[in-house]
Parts: C-alpha cells; structure tokens; sequence
C-alpha cells in the first residue's frame, strides 16, 4: 500500500455561504465557498422561494384550478328533478 497519497484533512475547515454566514466543517480544503447553507435553504427556514420562468408557475396553478373546477362538478350530487 502506498504512503502519503492521501491529502492533508482540515478538521476546522471554514464553509462561508453567499449569504454571509459561516460555519466550521471537516474537508479536505482549508476554505470553502458555498451558495447556499442551513441558514438560507427554504427547506430549513420554511420560506418558499419560487423562480418562474416565462410564467410557467402561473400556467400550472390555472391549469390545476381549471382541473378542480371540472372535477367538482362531475362530483356534485345531481337534484331530484328526474324523480318528480
């Protein structure tokens, strides 16, 4: 087995995300840049960030309203008229 080919691991390496906070991980660079961590991430601040690219958000959400218009009325109990 070969010696020394692994590379040097930093215990207290520093992670800096774009929005400027910053934490200390393990890795095997001394610095790291990220785009987004813990403190930014929808997920964890429950903050919902939707990019809509040429309307297509706004597309699906009439198109699924349009779907539950037609599905109420297929479901709705039909009237007594037949009966009298």
């Amino acid at each position: 087995m070969k010696t020394d080919i692994h590379p040097k691991y930093h215990t207290k390496a520093k992670a800096i995300c774009a929005c400027g906070n910053t934490f200390t991980v393990g890795s095997t660079i001394e610095e790291i840049h990220v785009e987004i961590c813990s403190n930014c991430h929808p997920f964890y601040t429950g903050k919902q960030k939707i990019l809509d690219a040429a309307g297509r958000v706004d597309r699906f959400k009439k198109r699924t309203a349009r779907t539950k218009v037609a599905t109420e009325k297929k479901l709705k109990p039909k009237t007594a008229d037949k009966a009298a």
